[in-house]
């Protein structure tokens, strides 16, 4: 059963309450009037019988007179008594009906700044789960009761609530950038210790070793920044057609051993950053790839234009993924380890990133990327094992052609 909202359940009291007054009222009217109406005709009718010395023809003719005042007071008494209830309570429906549509008004206006509480809260809780959306605030005006305190509470809390996730933003930033340069630095020195002509080859070996250590660094790093850009709503938007950045992407990846690759790419061009959408594609390719791996299997990319908006389904066979995980997948340095070799996870619990083939921030940047350009994710287990992942963007369809959408590179890692 549907719960009546609270404007409605005021409504009803206040009209509830008019009611109960006027019926109240009502009665009590109506008993004051039963009392009234009986004493003047019963001091006419002392009179009357009183009177030996009146016109009266007798003490017959005075019990006639006196029964048909006696009448006539009952008849006049419920008639008036009549009318009152009649007229009184006809007079009361009309007045509760006209209350109630004031109470209407009335708790509607009066609930206002609920309202207006509620539609920033939920704007920004539609916004994303980044704090994209904590910049909002109620500012409500008024007098300072308890409506005013609790809007400006909330604002606070948004206040800090932005900082905080500001403040962590940048950090993330900052920090990426830091250890890009060292980094940089180590790659460069392990290439000239390795280019030596008198180098040995356990030093090669040595450095072909630190070199992939720090280029899993890198990757690192590089996903992090891409984290943190993307974790800002995009402004400056551009066409891109998604199929011909799947179709790039795809291109690198079908001559991967044992894996079976294929597309079916129609035009979709979305509204957004061509840099940051074509990190969101490769990440679900390459997502695709590495759950099928070493044993090979099947990747099948789709793209299209699906009730008005610019769709990407990335569809990979592989292991089993429970339903409840899915939501765990795209967590930062959260990744489940269902690799075919891997050692069993204890409680079925998510493993942290560490030392497997990925850093669990693949799926998270692909969620903050689509969100960042008004779009959503939505993953589901596959039947038979693995994955389909489903994006949708806004769709920019007809507003250049398809080859002018070009898809730009990533940015180089330095």
């Amino acid at each position: 059963m549907k719960r009546l909202t609270i404007r409605a359940r005021l409504t009803l009291v206040y009209g509830g309450l008019l009611l109960l007054a006027g019926v109240v009222l009502l009665a009590v009217t109506y008993v004051l009037v039963d009392q009234r109406m009986r004493e003047p005709l019963t001091g006419v009718r002392a009179q009357v019988v009183q009177n030996p010395f009146g016109a009266l023809p007798g003490v017959g003719a005075a019990d006639q007179l006196r029964i048909l005042i006696q009448e006539a007071q009952d008849e006049a008494k419920r008639n008036a008594l009549e009318s009152l209830l009649t007229q009184g309570g006809v007079a009361l429906l009309l007045i509760s009906v006209v209350a109630l549509g004031f109470g209407w008004l009335i708790a509607g206006r009066a609930l206002q700044p609920l309202h207006q509480i509620t539609g920033t809260a939920r704007r920004i809780a539609a916004a994303d789960a980044g704090g994209r959306g904590l910049h909002e605030r109620i500012a409500l005006r008024g007098p300072r009761d308890e409506v005013r305190e609790l809007a400006d509470t909330f604002d606070l809390m948004l206040e800090r609530l932005d900082r905080s996730f500001d403040g962590q933003r940048r950090f993330v930033a900052n920090a990426s950038h830091e250890l890009r340069t060292p980094l940089a630095l180590n790659r460069s020195l392990l290439e000239v210790a390795m280019s030596r002509p008198g180098a040995s080859a356990e030093l090669r070996q040595l450095g072909e070793t630190l070199m992939a250590v720090n280029e899993r660094h890198e990757r690192l790093i590089d996903g992090l920044l891409t984290l943190a850009d993307s974790e800002q709503r995009v402004v400056d938007r551009t066409p891109v057609d998604l199929a011909e950045i799947a179709g790039h992407l795809l291109d690198q990846v079908a001559g991967t051993p044992a894996l079976t690759v294929r597309r079916r790419l129609r035009p979709a061009t979305a509204a957004g950053d061509p840099v940051l959408l074509e990190r969101l594609t490769q990440n679900l390719v390459e997502n695709a790839v590495r759950h099928n791996l070493p044993a090979g299997g099947e990747i099948d990319v789709s793209t299209g234009t699906v009730d008005g908006r610019a769709t990407l389904v990335v569809v990979n066979t592989g292991p089993v993924v429970p339903s409840y995980e899915i939501e765990t997948i795209f967590q930062p340095f959260r990744r489940l380890r269902h690799d075919r070799v891997a050692a069993p996870r204890c409680n079925g619990a998510p493993d942290r990133a560490g030392a497997g083939r990925g850093f669990g921030l693949g799926l998270s940047i692909v969620r903050a990327v689509a969100q960042a350009h008004g779009g959503t994710v939505h993953a589901q287990p596959r039947e038979g094992g693995g994955l389909v992942v489903t994006v949708s963007l806004p769709s920019l369809v007809g507003a250049v052609p398809g080859h002018l959408a070009r898809a730009v590179p990533a940015p180089a890692r330095g």
